[in-house]
């Protein structure tokens, strides 16, 4: 488990992160979301040791991340896919990272079969696609077969069959135990494999849930087409239901297809079509995060 307690950290006059505070719970996958300048990447940076915070700690079932004694063991990290020698091959590049972390050098060869990129081990890295710098960057994180996966926006530059590659991994790397912790703006993507979510805006946290939890705070919407609109209308305010009509179109808000379809049954009335729509994960995040965001259009 990753315990964040009270992290903040102040550039000058701007407050990038104000006591954050969440757990990431081992065994599945944690998404981290918010808008530009929510204070995602000064956070993953603090829980890395890369930047010092002003205050709070980061801890890794108890342990704070600068007393590991093999960090890439315990935390495999990737929170630049651009941070590699230009001049370095894919192979030469995870050699120098596994002798300076003392990982053993064979190693080297798995992480690369386990990232797709045996073919383009000895070509340099300064020519790879962000794609393949993604991969490279994760097979480094992986060099130490940890237990604990953090990654800044892993799918940014993949192709759909490496996005989808890499919601199996992520998602198999969880159920065989592992922590994973992953930002991403990508929220339909990540709406398809994340059971748990962190949610900031303005450096403040906004919400630490289940996915379905986060969902089921959208609003539930039934469509009712109906040639007695006005009929429905009256008989559901009288069950406190608030109800719009237009024409023969009847929209109802906060029940469902099933209460609704009832009254109607029990009065007679006759629906030529019921349908129900609930509020996106990417609608509730929007609506969370409205307010903090730093950078919107008109």
């Amino acid at each position: 488990m990753i315990t964040v307690s009270g992290l903040t950290k102040q550039y000058g006059k701007r407050l990038a992160v104000q006591d954050m505070t969440f757990y990431v719970v081992a065994g599945r996958v944690t998404g981290f979301v918010g808008p530009n300048g929510a204070g995602k990447s000064t956070t993953m940076r603090m829980m890395v040791g890369l930047t010092r915070p002003d205050s709070g700690e980061v801890r890794y079932d108890g342990t704070s991340y600068t007393d590991l004694k093999y960090p890439a063991r315990i935390v495999g990290s990737v929170l630049d896919a651009r941070c590699m020698h230009p001049g370095r091959t894919a192979r030469n590049h995870l050699r120098a990272m596994a002798a300076t972390s003392g990982l053993p050098a064979g190693r080297v060869e798995e992480v690369l079969a386990e990232v797709g990129l045996e073919t383009a081990a000895d070509q340099r890295a300064g020519g790879f696609s962000l794609g393949m710098r993604q991969r490279l960057a994760l097979a480094g994180a992986l060099l130490g077969d940890p237990r604990i996966l953090l990654l800044d926006e892993p799918s940014n530059g993949l192709d759909p069959d490496g996005i989808r590659w890499l919601r199996t991994y992520l998602t198999d790397f969880a159920t065989r135990g592992g922590t994973v912790f992953v930002s991403s703006h990508l929220i339909g993507e990540l709406s398809m494999f994340a059971q748990d979510l962190v949610v900031v805006g303005g450096g403040r946290l906004l919400a630490a849930d289940s996915v379905e939890t986060i969902t089921a705070r959208g609003e539930t919407v039934v469509i009712v087409r109906t040639p007695q609109p006005t009929d429905l209308v009256e008989l559901l305010a009288g069950q406190h239901l608030h109800a719009e009509a237009t024409g023969q179109r009847v929209v109802v808000r906060g029940t469902t297809t099933t209460t609704v379809s009832q009254i109607a049954f029990d009065h007679r009335i006759r629906v030529v079509e019921l349908t129900e729509s609930t509020t996106s994960l990417e609608d509730s995040l929007l609506d969370l995060t409205r307010v903090s965001a730093e950078f919107a259009s008109a």
